[in-house]
């Protein structure tokens, strides 16, 4: 069973940065990539940024390339997503999501956290 916990949301002002966490267990054993979604109110849940943990390779949404990055601390069982340069329209609420491959990337991933909520002010 894999369980994922975010932490590191929080306010910020435009140009500001955050760093979300998402502690996993049993990540590596048993999934093959972990992502950022993110839902703002009244829209629907998007994809933000995938790592594929088997080959390393990134996905990034056209809106994030440049500012977000995602890392995996495989000794930390911890996916990062590093949030640079934040706009209003970052704010949300996070989400953290693992899937063992077939649904990587997409809103019916197998495992989810209960997501953190960025605000980001202008």
């Amino acid at each position: 069973q894999v369980q994922l916990v975010e932490s590191g949301g929080g306010s910020v002002q435009a140009g500001g940065s955050l760093r979300l966490s998402c502690a996993a267990s049993g990540l590596t054993d048993l999934t093959s990539c972990v992502g950022w979604f993110r839902q703002a109110p009244g829209q629907e849940r998007e994809e933000v940024a995938t790592l594929y943990t088997k080959w390393g390779g990134t996905y990034y949404a056209d809106s994030v390339k440049g500012r977000f990055t995602i890392s995996l601390d495989n000794a930390k069982n911890t996916v990062y997503l590093q949030m640079n340069s934040l706009k209003p329209e970052d704010s949300a609420m996070y989400y953290c999501a693992a899937d063992p491959g077939r649904r990587c990337g997409r809103i019916d991933s197998a495992y989810w956290g209960q997501g953190t909520q960025v605000t980001v002010s202008s």
